[in-house]
């Protein structure tokens, strides 16, 4: 399939390239485009599974978060993304033709004070998917990555797992930064995908009295097979009441809003315990008042960004069976029904939980 000599690739006339471009807010178009040379340090990949994210369906509804300062600017979408090595720059020594890969797919600069301390997600000019500078997406035939971004697949991973490395590592990222342990009692508000994410890495950390927070009987049900001790119905219970029912008066030694909502972000002080850690993993629009009176207890509060230096534990973690991201994959469109895709992620919420799409 790819004839590779002295650094280049040389591309069969089977191979042909495609990608999805969200031509204005609400419409996405599959159009042919070039495949892409890797450059020395990159390697090539015939792209396979492609997840759908919540910025992604942000993105469909609305546009990117930051516009591109350009009009004309094309727009991709997708950055949770596996598939197969078919290409390697001349100095790629990881990766070989043929190995399974993902990707993560922010790009830090390597150079300024953020990525110098190891915490690179937080970089400035970070280059990520389908978002500032450039707007590509992952939801193409074909992608090129950096080597030291792309992480081979265990064996016994598919690709599709593969491409749920990267949500994954977001939960990752939050239980491991708010030190969860053994013997700490968690409130996890909003069971989509990175609550359910967040809870089973909570779960890898060692913690068992998880409660998870929810209005979608969907969302709860799975909460409750991947491990939560209780889960509460927000629209049937009192979420304060309940949940101090289940764990006692003092609350909880760690909230995680992983919702994204002003309204359980405003709930947060009011579920954690003296001198515990409110952790918001979610984005939430806008500002959120928070009645300080109830946290001046050394109540800790902090945010997370993404992952970084996460990947490794976490492809460990699914390949070992301790995180399961199989089991919320519900939905699976073919790479021409992208279209569809979005269109199901914003009109039939309450029934998915982790779409994703197949693209070779």
């Amino acid at each position: 399939m790819v004839n590779f000599e002295g650094g280049r690739i040389e591309m069969k006339n089977e191979m042909k390239n495609t990608e999805a471009i969200l031509v204005v807010p609400g419409k996405m178009e599959i159009e042919e485009s070039q495949i892409p040379d890797p450059k020395d340090d990159e390697v090539l990949i015939k792209v396979e599974y492609v997840g759908v994210c919540g910025s992604d369906v942000h993105g469909f509804e609305s546009g990117p978060f930051i516009p591109p300062l350009d009009p004309n600017q094309k727009i991709g979408l997708g950055h949770e993304c596996a598939g197969e090595v078919v290409g390697i720059g001349t100095k790629v020594t990881k990766f070989k033709i043929g190995d399974r890969v993902c990707i993560e797919p922010g790009v830090p600069c390597g150079k300024c004070r953020f990525c110098l301390e190891g915490k690179y997600n937080i970089c400035p000019d970070v280059d990520f998917l389908a978002t500032q500078p450039n707007y590509k997406g992952a939801l193409t035939n074909y992608i090129c990555h950096p080597e030291s971004f792309t992480y081979k697949l265990p064996d016994n991973m598919n690709t599709m797992e593969g491409a749920l490395v990267e949500p994954a590592a977001v939960g990752m990222h939050a239980a491991m930064s708010a030190g969860v342990k053994p013997g700490k009692k968690i409130i996890i508000l909003g069971s989509g995908c990175i609550g359910l994410m967040t809870l089973q890495a909570c779960k890898v950390m060692g913690a068992t009295e998880i409660v998870v927070v929810d209005v979608l009987p969907k969302r709860l049900e799975m909460a409750k097979k991947l491990g939560a001790m209780e889960v509460v119905n927000g629209m049937e219970d009192d979420t304060e009441v309940k949940c101090k029912e289940i764990l006692g008066n003092l609350g909880a030694d760690i909230v995680f809003e992983t919702a994204g909502s002003q309204v359980t972000a405003k709930q947060t002080p009011l579920l954690v315990m003296r001198g515990g850690k409110i952790m918001i993993v979610g984005t939430i629009p806008g500002a959120t008042p928070i009645d300080f009176l109830k946290i001046n207890r050394e109540v800790t509060i902090q945010t997370v960004f993404r992952y970084a230096n996460r990947y490794p534990a976490t492809i460990e973690a699914i390949s070992s069976g301790r995180i399961d991201v199989k089991s919320m994959v519900t939905n699976i469109y073919d790479y021409k029904d992208v279209q569809k895709a979005f269109e199901d992620s914003v009109n039939c919420k309450k029934d998915i939980i982790k779409s994703v799409i197949k693209i070779n």
